[in-house]
């Protein structure tokens, strides 16, 4: 049975990110034997260091649902994307390494958005800044990929982390090289198809990603009139609307994101196991939240926060 704390193929620790970075090194360096790994492995050592808190600038990560296992999880998805991409290309031009690069830091640090800074003295937690996290995290990659050598590609990875948000319909995002907005739609893509597969999606959205939604006031919506209403009630209702979310889900991977994770077929030699299980998931949620399903969301996601974080108000009703 596949484990909470591993990947789409039960093979790779999720929320470990040496052993996440370990594999997109491999599969770089496959793709490009005398490239330069050295940004990548970086990236994944500054991105942990972020999210436990030990950079002197921001505090840890308290957002359960976007924590280090879905930024992990997303980046190996894109690594798996790019890597498809790349063996068995259609109509595209080659993927330079440096564009590999840009795309799985990129994934990296799409969220960092949510990360609170030390100095902040007008938001308790990061969930607070669900609305601004992609602009927050475009900032951040502005000034991080000079940082590390690739400052030549900091104007576009401010550009392509925008294909992992919903502010701004993916044909909007001005990438006026071809090859990099695939590398987008491939980031987009991977952020849809890495967390609606997780083994615990379902758990994670009632008891994880509800909160950060009321935080981020996206629980409730202001009409053009001003009236407000609720647009999820509770944990259990956002899980009662996934079908729903994910045939919107799938419109924008196939119209917005032109069937990007078709790669995942071409990295697995034929079979798309995050498509399968996102699949499951949708249909699991129908069953459990069904009259008769009553306790069937039962599994454990693992806990990746620090023991001293908060995520949300103790009187935060979540079901």
């Amino acid at each position: 049975m596949r484990r909470s704390d591993h990947d789409i193929t039960d093979k790779i620790r999720s929320t470990d990110p040496v052993a996440v970075g370990d594999e997109v090194v491999r599969m770089f360096l496959d793709l490009y034997p005398s490239g330069n790994s050295r940004p990548i492995a970086r990236a994944f050592r500054d991105m942990s260091l972020l999210y436990h808190g030990k950079h002197p600038g921001y505090h840890p990560c308290d957002t359960e649902y976007h924590d280090i296992q879905h930024v992990l999880d997303v980046t190996l998805a894109a690594a798996r994307l790019l890597d498809g991409y790349e063996r068995h290309r259609v109509g595209y031009a080659p993927l330079p390494p440096a564009y590999f690069s840009v795309g799985i830091i990129t994934a990296l640090f799409h969220d960092v958005g949510y990360l609170r800074q030390r100095n902040d003295r007008r938001h308790r937690f990061g969930a607070e800044y669900t609305l601004r996290h992609v602009g927050r995290g475009a900032h951040f990659l502005h000034g991080y990929l000079p940082r590390i050598g690739l400052k030549r590609y900091a104007p576009a990875a401010t550009n392509l982390v925008h294909f992992t948000g919903y502010e701004r319909a993916a044909g909007t995002i001005r990438v006026d090289d071809p090859v990099l907005r695939r590398v987008g739609e491939i980031l987009g893509t991977a952020d849809i198809i890495a967390q609606m597969s997780d083994r615990c999606y379902l758990e994670k959205c009632r008891d994880r990603l509800y909160p950060e939604f009321v935080l981020g006031g996206l629980a409730r919506r202001k009409l053009p009139s001003g009236r407000m209403v609720t647009v999820f009630k509770s944990g259990d209702d956002l899980v009662r609307q996934t079908p729903a979310f994910y045939v919107n889900a799938t419109k924008r991977l196939d119209l917005q994101l032109h069937r990007a994770y078709v790669y995942a077929e071409k990295h697995f030699g034929g079979q798309n196991l995050y498509i399968e299980e996102m699949n499951k998931n949708t249909r699991y949620a129908e069953v459990a939240m069904s009259p008769s399903g009553r306790g069937l969301l039962r599994r454990a996601p693992p806990s990746t926060l620090l023991p001293s974080v908060r995520a949300y108000p103790e009187n935060l009703v979540i079901r």
